[in-house]
């Protein structure tokens, strides 16, 4: 992965005048589709923006796809130590680095974006903390519908009444504290004059006679101690405030049980709707939380963690439905496609058949030779009273034989067909079944096809990609075919006819990420009963029979559930044979018996 910048999250890797992260990229592994897997994109971390283009220098074009990263969810693969997922809502990106540091750093950088986007982070809430107003928040209460207050009117009126007799009290309270005041001081200066009169008595009486005496001192009293009215005091009337205070309380205890009259009439209402608004909330939230898994499934479907493995999230039910719906709609297809096709009835010019006779000399033919009388040994051996092989489908002259094998949890099961058919010879049979010319034509799982070399006239190397079933991955094979002639060494018994297809390698096709390379062991065991004409008749394609054994044995190169492989071998393998046969029977209609 080249990089333009190798951020990990620290202080030195941010703008130092902007505060923001610089831009970050390189080439990352994304998951497109289950058609064409995993694709090298370049991915842009920029502006708490996540891009992808589908080059470097093709960013001018525009990026391909992106990401606001406010909200993104950053999960590291549990398996794939190379994997990281980054989720939105239910948009999903699943994303492959080069090596574990790799995406180690690049998860880094996210997160170091993601928190300098200004969700969540210390220098966001200094930010945009002063944005917060007493006025915005008066804003948004005034924006409050005032139709839910409709009810409450006289809730309101009786609290502004509150408010009156609130302002009212204060300024009596105010009032009646100045009279207390007042009071107090008028009081306080009674007494200091009461006792300075009495110390003057006091003097007086040793000055004076007795009568003098108490003719001052009534005097005196008459003159300190008028009468005093409550009015007098700061011009307060003390009787009428009382009254009007005593009115004020009387109105604020008055209004208070009406206020709490009204709310707890309407305290059951309230409650009731409180009620139906948290049921309400609740069905909602269940059916959001069945929506997602429901869009999960449909929006996920098909991403890498429902690829086959023993970690796939799909279970096996799920895998065989999805499987067997995949192969309706290729079937379906296909005969589509058969009733428009307008096939060419040509018989392309065939060799002598003595040079099917030998393997040749190329470099794989000990091999060959070997895997021939393998094949003539013992795939011709009958099968129908030994109890490792089960009969598992027959119809007319047609029986299928499975026997069952795993190693490491993969499905090994060697497969075994015999078949009957009228009209053709084993000849004409592993002629079409070899020669490339037809292959497309009957074969209906291949996808694409080439000849990487030709070793002599009756042995090729074929790379063939198969159609993808998903959720399984798409495969593909390279293997020799190699056609043979095997003649018999009784002169009573017919001479066979064998094509024989084996997994080999090649520089010219190694494995690829796309797909998984399987591996085969297939053979195409044909040969020809002729029944004698009456009279001096020619031989006719009504005189001939070719009995046909077909072996197959494959792996599948990864794990898939065993239920599905055996459940789809056990359906593809006769139709696959039916619609050969019927396709020979086809193309030797009217043509010269080629033996």
């Amino acid at each position: 992965m080249s990089e333009k910048s190798s951020s990990s999250g620290s202080d030195e890797d941010a703008d130092p005048e902007s505060g923001q992260p610089v831009e970050f990229g390189g080439v990352l592994s994304k998951w497109t589709n289950y058609i064409h897997g995993w694709q090298d994109r370049w991915v842009v971390l920029k502006n708490n923006t996540l891009s992808y283009y589908k080059s470097e220098d093709e960013r001018e074009y525009g990026c391909r796809g992106s990401l606001c990263l406010s909200k993104a969810v950053i999960t590291p693969h549990e398996f794939d130590e190379c994997r990281f997922d980054i989720s939105v809502n239910d948009s999903v990106w699943y994303l492959r680095a080069e090596d574990p540091e790799h995406r180690l750093q690049w998860i880094e950088s996210i997160e170091l974006h993601k928190a300098e986007s200004g969700y969540g982070s210390e220098t966001s809430l200094r930010r945009h903390g002063s944005m917060l107003s007493l006025t915005s928040a008066a804003s948004a209460l005034s924006s409050t519908s005032t139709s839910s207050f409709k009810k409450g009117h006289r809730l309101r009126e009786k609290l502004a009444e509150m408010e009156t007799f609130r302002d009212i009290l204060c300024r009596q309270v105010d009032t009646l504290q100045k009279y207390f005041d007042s009071c107090a001081d008028a009081v306080s200066k009674d007494e200091f004059q009461r006792d300075r009169e009495e110390d003057e008595d006091e003097f007086l009486t040793t000055t004076r006679s007795d009568g003098e005496h108490n003719h001052n001192n009534n005097g005196s009293k008459e003159k300190l101690f008028p009468p005093a009215s409550p009015k007098v005091i700061n011009g307060i009337d003390f009787k009428g405030e009382a009254i009007t205070f005593k009115a004020t309380t009387a109105g604020i205890l008055s209004t208070l049980s009406h206020c709490i009259e009204l709310m707890v009439k309407r305290e059951d209402s309230w409650q009731k709707r409180l009620d139906k608004e948290l049921e309400k909330r609740r069905r909602v939230e269940d059916a959001y939380k069945s929506a997602m898994n429901e869009l999960k499934k449909k929006s996920h479907y098909g991403g890498p963690d429902y690829e086959e493995g023993p970690n796939s999230l799909i279970n096996e039910d799920e895998f065989f439905d999805a499987v067997e719906a995949a192969l309706d709609r290729q079937d379906k297809i296909e005969e589509q496609c058969q009733s428009e096709k307008v096939r060419t009835h040509h018989l392309a010019q065939v060799p002598s058949s003595d040079i099917f006779s030998t393997i040749g000399t190329h470099r794989f033919a000990s091999k060959a030779e070997e895997m021939v009388q393998n094949h003539m040994t013992y795939s011709l051996q009958d099968v129908g009273g030994d109890a490792n092989w089960q009969l598992v489908i027959e119809e007319g002259e047609m029986k299928v034989y499975r026997r069952e094998v795993e190693e490491n949890g993969i499905v090994l099961d060697p497969l075994k067909a015999t078949h009957a058919v009228k009209g053709v010879t084993g000849h004409e049979v592993c002629h079409y079944f070899w020669d490339t010319d037809f292959r497309m034509d009957w074969e209906t799982t291949i996808e694409n096809f080439n000849v990487v070399e030709k070793l002599s006239e009756n042995a090729i190397i074929v790379y063939q990609t198969h159609k993808r079933v998903w959720p399984a991955s798409q495969r593909d094979v390279l293997y020799l075919s190699a056609i043979r002639k095997i003649v018999a060494t009784n002169e009573n018994d017919p001479d066979t006819w064998l094509v024989c297809n084996f997994s080999v390698e090649h520089d010219s096709a190694s494995p690829t990420n796309r797909c998984v390379r399987a591996k085969i062991n297939v053979a195409m065991i044909c040969q020809t009963l002729v029944s004698p004409p009456e009279g001096d008749k020619e031989i006719s394609r009504d005189n001939i029979l070719c009995k046909i054994t077909y072996v197959a044995n494959v792996n599948p190169g990864g794990w898939a559930p065993a239920s599905v492989l055996r459940a789809v071998a056990k359906r593809e393998y006769p139709k696959f044979l039916k619609r050969f046969t019927s396709y020979v029977q086809e193309k030797t209609v009217g043509k010269p018996i080629l033996f």
